[in-house]
């Protein structure tokens, strides 16, 4: 299976001191880049995520998102600290004896207090494991979506290549006849040119001429690279930069079909592999 860089995921996980949020999502890039973005309460997480995430993931730039929202405390539990209370009451008192203009607290201002409701402290030794399972349930998820996206970048590239298979077919069978009978038309050209210049030269610059424009090669080669990009599709996992390596080498092999061809058929066939490998090659970009 080939993955895709262009991946998301978001899981949520209810706790009894509140929820846990992670977010998952990436897109293309040459090499493995984390960006985190990490609630003050969980930093500590970060370097466990990154471990996790680098065992799965090979390329894409990957932005991570861990929030925490604390549980709303319920009404029947309510109660207040009242050794804080008064230990609040009695610096109200002391700062307004000083600064007789200073407003006194307020009653929302002290309810939200750290402490006025007993220790409300977050226990992140108990969060960080449960961050973890949620973040492996999250790149599970992301993985997925990721393997989705890859699998239908293949069928696209799958497609592309069956396309270059037909025209090579469709054009190679007619190259031998078309070459034959510009080297006839060569052959004439030269005997009104030369005039005088006997059989043996004309022959000896005809087929020096046709060496140069023979494609087999190219023909043969191309096909194998189709070949290869077939296998590296099939076999799977991060195969990204050996496709773009392969569009290199298919893209050199068009080129050189086109440069030598001196009918107007093989160029148009040139010009059509070189779309489709550009098409190809735009969507290698996105494989992992």
């Amino acid at each position: 299976m080939i993955y895709s860089m262009t991946g998301y995921a978001a899981s949520t996980l209810d706790l009894e001191c509140g929820a846990l949020h992670i977010e998952l999502k990436s897109v293309n890039s040459r090499f493995l880049d984390f960006q985190f973005r990490v609630c003050e309460e969980l930093r500590v997480v970060e370097p466990a995520l990154r471990e996790l995430f680098s065992a799965r993931l090979t390329r894409g730039k990957i932005e991570c998102r861990v929030g925490f929202s604390a549980a709303t405390v319920r009404t029947q539990s309510l109660a207040l600290n009242a050794e804080l209370l008064q230990r609040l009451k009695s610096f109200d008192a002391q700062v307004r004896s000083e600064l007789p203009q200073a407003a006194p607290l307020a009653v929302n201002e002290v309810l939200r207090w750290p402490g006025m409701f007993g220790d409300d402290a977050l226990d992140i030794e108990a969060l960080v494991p449960a961050c973890l399972a949620l973040a492996r349930d999250a790149l599970e998820d992301f993985t997925a979506s990721r393997a989705r996206e890859g699998e239908k970048l293949g069928a696209v590239i799958l497609e592309r290549v069956a396309r270059m298979r037909q025209l090579v077919r469709e054009v190679e069978p007619r190259i031998p006849a078309a070459q034959a009978a510009f080297q006839d038309r060569l052959k004439q050209r030269l005997i009104d040119a030369i005039g005088s210049a006997d059989d043996d030269r004309i022959r000896q610059e005809v087929a020096v001429f046709a060496v140069r424009i023979d494609v087999a090669e190219e023909i043969a080669r191309l096909s194998t690279h189709l070949d290869e990009v077939e296998r590296v599709l099939k076999a799977g996992g991060a195969s990204g930069k050996r496709l773009d390596f392969l569009m290199q080498e298919l893209n050199r092999e068009a080129n050189t079909l086109g440069s030598k061809s001196v009918v107007t058929e093989v160029s148009q066939t040139a010009m059509e592999l070189k779309l489709l490998i550009e098409q190809m090659r735009e969507q290698i970009q996105n494989l992992e």
